[in-house]
């Protein structure tokens, strides 16, 4: 006859299996709301302390449960969460291997011999590390500007916020646009990699846009016009070089950094960097996800204030995918295999459509990654898209 509190011990034990395998399953269970979508996002990314949480459920259900078929079940459930995390951890290197010859096909077999050796030195060394991800990325001293205002359309005052590298200079800037469907966000997103960036070498802006329902498109490619304008006219002041700009954005801000980008009377721009960004809404609206937790179609109605069949010109227009018949800046396209929100299908399109047309592009793909991968900044994910991220900015904006 056991004890009570061993009956108790046994149970939390159980429990605590179950609550690794619950976490763990969502690193290939599709999200059907975005409540869950976080868990989706985040599971794949901290799945090296998933694998380690299933280890010590499984120890512990094969010492502390005496109830034999208690013992089985939590056995079986961290046994499965174990699974789960292993194959994250044991794709990446072939993901990696992926990565580098895509990089490879897409700049050139010699590319990084075109980086300056000082900046290169300043990079990452290991695609993903270990002892990153359980320390955090180093981010180094920085100097950071908050609040400036850029413009104020429609009464509405847009801010952007400005890091720089610690020593006074002139430096190639990166200018970046954050994701939230259009309709939500802020500047301030994103601010570990911001700081990241600058402390490579970098002055980073930050911008703001204006947001629907209440400001549809094409107010919000207005305001990143409107902001790249102003970042030329005070380079100077802010130590940024003029000749020398990235646009880099983040699911929505990355649809804004392409249409930026790809206008036929744009700013110099020396590279678009795309996390995840719907590129064909055409094709966004007619096929959307399945399960589709942000509901895609009522964010593009909201967008563009209507149906594809009552707007389909807005909806051609706001695609960037349209915009290729003109030479255009060198794109890296990062995407997620598993993101529910913006399909990778839509990203391996565009780079195709931008390699026929004689463009250069680069095409990533992570297996494991949903929307949002780099929401946690020293994950998995994240951790290669920085890696090969850094590496396509130094060659767009430092090769010689």
């Amino acid at each position: 006859m056991l004890s009570k509190p061993k009956i108790v011990l046994s149970w939390l034990v159980f429990l605590l299996s179950f609550a690794s395998l619950f976490l763990s399953s969502w690193i290939i269970l599709p999200a059907p709301n975005m409540f869950l979508l976080t868990l989706a996002v985040g599971a794949p990314e901290v799945s090296p302390w998933l694998l380690l949480l299933n280890l010590l459920s499984l120890s512990l259900a094969f010492f502390y449960i005496r109830r034999r078929k208690l013992q089985r079940f939590a056995c079986i459930f961290s046994l499965i969460g174990l699974l789960i995390c292993a194959w994250v951890l044991v794709n990446i290197p072939l993901t990696q291997i992926q990565m580098a010859k895509a990089m490879k096909q897409g700049l050139g077999a010699n590319y990084l011999e075109q980086i300056p050796v000082e900046v290169r030195a300043k990079m990452q060394t290991h695609p993903f590390d270990l002892v990153n991800f359980f320390g955090g990325i180093a981010s180094g001293k920085t100097r950071h500007q908050k609040d400036i205002i850029f413009a104020s359309p429609a009464g509405v005052p847009l801010k952007m916020e400005i890091y720089q590298p610690s020593e006074v200079g002139k430096y190639p800037a990166v200018i970046v646009i954050y994701g939230g469907a259009w309709q939500y966000g802020n500047p301030r997103a994103n601010s570990e990699f911001n700081q990241y960036i600058a402390h490579q070498g970098y002055t980073v802006f930050a911008i703001d846009y204006r947001h629907a329902p209440k400001y549809r498109f094409p107010a919000q490619l207005d305001d990143v016009r409107t902001a790249l304008n102003f970042i030329r006219k005070h380079a100077a002041e802010y130590e940024a070089d003029p000749e020398r700009m990235v646009l880099l954005g983040r699911s929505a801000g990355a649809h804004l950094a392409m249409l930026a980008a790809y206008q036929p009377d744009a700013p110099p721009i020396r590279g678009v960097v795309n996390y995840y960004g719907p590129v064909n809404l055409p094709g966004g609206y007619k096929t959307p996800p399945n399960p589709d937790p942000i509901n895609t179609r009522a964010v593009l109605k909201a967008f563009l204030g209507g149906s594809l069949e009552e707007l389909p010109n807005q909806y051609e227009i706001a695609s960037p995918i349209n915009y290729l018949t003109h030479p255009l800046p060198p794109t890296l396209l990062i995407y997620g295999s598993r993101d529910h929100l913006v399909e990778a299908r839509f990203g391996r399109q565009m780079y195709e459509r931008l390699h026929d047309s004689g463009n250069t592009a680069v095409f990533l793909e992570i297996p494991w990654a949903e929307h949002a991968f780099d929401a946690v900044f020293n994950g998995v994910s994240n951790q290669l898209a920085l890696y090969y991220t850094e590496r396509f900015l130094a060659w767009a904006l430092f090769k010689q």
